[in-house]
């Protein structure tokens, strides 16, 4: 399966950042169950992060991006793309 990256930036303050971050988590943790290989993490500079995830398709990718908590509550901008690994 593909594998797709979402690179975020920040665009609300923290506080109202922060109230999202469980469902985000509770999100990766499901897109995890599902067979998805989730990761995802900040910056060690604040203000944006990265999801990595496989997805069967950019059709999908996209529609994963979209139900995440922290693009669904105008939390992030972000930039997605689909990561062609040449070494493992």
């Amino acid at each position: 399966m593909p594998t797709f990256v979402k690179i975020e930036e920040g665009k609300v303050d923290k506080p109202t950042f922060d109230q999202y971050v469980p469902a985000h988590k509770a999100y990766v943790q499901e897109l995890i169950a599902k067979g998805h290989k989730a990761r995802t993490g900040y910056w060690a500079v604040r203000g944006g992060g990265m999801m990595i995830f496989e997805a069967a398709s950019m059709k999908e990718a996209e529609a994963i991006v979209a139900a995440d908590p922290l693009i669904m509550n105008g939390c992030v901008n972000y930039q997605l793309y689909e990561w062609r690994i040449i070494l493992e």
